[in-house]
């Protein structure tokens, strides 16, 4: 009976000692694919931010890169409309330029989001390790009872 005891604690014992390992494994791929996908963002939005300073310096205003990330930050579209000439290619051009800016928005917006979401994520992570080592400390608790139960019975 004592060996069938023994024998249970020592399979959930392994049992949890996996399911850590798999937690672990999974939790590192999971900050891989958030810093992979960050990445990806990220260039895309530099991208983003050199199609737009080209087609400014296409329709006639020069801009610094401080100059073109104030304009960003501002949210206003509008910005860009100072200067350019009224003709169907500005007028492309401008349409063109607003759009990316709004996608440079929403794409700020997701990183944000993004990363309150991996916080949140990571302290999850963090909460579960505790559990796991309590449940370890009461799976020990019970082995050390029953051996010592055992030895006195």
């Amino acid at each position: 009976m004592e060996r069938h005891i023994e024998e249970d604690e020592v399979r959930s014992s392994a049992d949890l000692r996996i399911r850590k390992s798999q937690h672990s494994v999974l939790s590192r791929k999971f900050v891989e694919v958030m810093t992979k996908y960050n990445e990806a963002q990220v260039d895309f939005r530099e991208r983003s931010k050199g199609r737009i300073q080209r087609q400014l310096e296409i329709t006639g205003k020069k801009t610094t890169d401080e100059e073109l990330e104030e304009m960003l930050e501002s949210g206003n579209p509008a910005i860009f409309t100072s200067g350019i000439i009224d003709s169907q290619i500005s007028k492309q051009a401008l349409s063109e330029i607003e759009g990316r800016h709004k996608d440079i928005v929403r794409l700020e917006s997701s990183i944000k989001e993004l990363h309150d979401m991996f916080m949140d994520i990571a302290m999850l992570v963090e909460n579960q390790k505790k559990i796991m080592i309590m449940i370890c400390c009461v799976i020990l608790a019970i082995i050390l009872a029953s051996t010592i139960g055992g030895i006195f019975a």
